[in-house]
């Protein structure tokens, strides 16, 4: 058996170089770490006012202020975090939230389909990897080559990721201890985070046919069932994906045998 190794990040050189120079060389652990870190400022600009949301919500629900980062760190999940928020500030039964926070992470379990998780060798590195794999994370990765994924790239951008997350909760709860009054609206502020990675992610792939289909999921979820439209859609999206991607093989495969035939 081949052993799988992971893809070196590349760094372009100074066009001023000589010729002799390759155009380009593997990238250092400090400059993977360092580009792991850029790529979590676009997602950072999201995550933050988020997080500065959460604490806000915890602190107006009259909450203990710890709550947020223990939250942040045992349910790095964002959405689902917001939600656990307002259902314990009006004492939801436990096995109520249990199920909720259930039916709401499991699109993480469709993400592992294509998250670059075997860049990471390491079994507690991977271990992080799969605890920070949200939603903001799988979005920057997915708009990388596949040449510049590596191990430090992925934990670096994932850290600094949660540390906005947690810097915001606890910016947040000071914010909302010093404010003489309740801030409404900041439920909006998850729904705009996901629309503008949708965005992102639909710019850089250019991928239409899965934006439709993503699209009918939807739709159809909540005609169907729209007390779980969430899980039904997603449930939905992935059949839809996986006959695309099966009709796609079968195109490919037939193309050889017509190119053989017609020579």
């Amino acid at each position: 058996m081949r052993e799988h190794v992971p893809p070196q990040v590349t760094m372009s050189l100074p066009a001023s170089l000589p010729a002799s120079v390759p155009a380009s060389v593997p990238a250092t652990r400090r400059q993977q770490l360092a580009a792991g870190v850029r790529d979590s400022f676009s997602a950072g600009l999201g995550i933050l006012p988020l997080g500065v949301a959460l604490g806000l919500m915890v602190v107006q629900a009259g909450l203990p202020w710890w709550l947020a980062p223990a939250l942040s760190l045992s349910a790095f999940a964002g959405s689902v975090e917001l939600l656990v928020v307002g259902m314990a500030a009006t004492v939801t039964p436990l096995g109520a939230i249990a199920l909720t926070v259930l039916v709401v992470n499991f699109r993480h379990v469709f993400y592992a389909f294509s998250f670059p998780l075997h860049v990471v060798r390491h079994p507690l590195a991977k271990a992080y990897a799969v605890y920070a794999m949200i939603d903001e994370a799988y979005a920057v990765n997915a708009a990388l080559p596949e040449a510049e994924r590596s191990a430090p790239r992925l934990l670096a951008m994932q850290v600094a990721c949660e540390a906005y997350w947690i810097g915001g909760g606890l910016a947040g709860v000071a914010l909302g201890t010093a404010l003489p009054g309740p801030v409404k609206g900041l439920e909006f502020a998850l729904c705009a985070l996901f629309t503008a990675l949708a965005l992102d992610a639909v710019r850089s792939r250019s991928e239409l046919p899965s934006v439709v289909l993503a699209g009918a999921s939807v739709a159809a979820a909540l005609v169907l069932t729209p007390e779980a439209a969430l899980f039904t859609a997603l449930l939905l999206f992935l059949a839809l994906l996986l006959a695309r991607h099966a009709l796609a093989a079968r195109r490919n495969a037939g193309r050889p045998q017509e190119v053989a035939g017609s020579a």
